[in-house]
């Protein structure tokens, strides 16, 4: 199956709604319905400013988080619009993947059961 692997990319202290952004950003994926959202939280890195984002022994504030989704066409297209909806500025990645499931007594993401 086709679709697209977006990646959210943020920081823990960043919130919206009284939640951290990552943690809404995977309750909306939930709420629409999507098949999984996988948040991670990351060790260092920056941003388009040039400023170092890091996680401390002492302060997490500041770690670098991801938001990642499989999805199909359909469900990117109605991502994109719920979340264009909210008064939120975040930068993404939008890859197209080819997805599936392998292994027995499991249905499919096209609800088939692999053979």
């Amino acid at each position: 199956m086709k679709g697209f692997m977006v990646v959210f990319f943020t920081q823990q202290n960043r919130r919206y709604q009284g939640k951290m952004l990552g943690e809404w950003i995977v309750d909306v994926a939930k709420e629409m319905g999507l098949r999984g959202a996988t948040l991670c939280a990351g060790i260092e890195g920056f941003g388009h400013t040039g400023q170092l984002h890091s996680s401390h022994f002492f302060e997490l504030a500041d770690q670098p988080m991801e938001i990642r989704l499989a999805v199909t066409e359909e469900e990117s297209a109605r991502l994109f619009e719920r979340l264009d909806a909210e008064e939120i500025s975040v930068f993404f990645t939008k890859t197209p993947i080819e997805m599936g499931t392998l292994g027995k007594n499991f249905s499919g993401l096209d609800g088939s059961t692999p053979s």
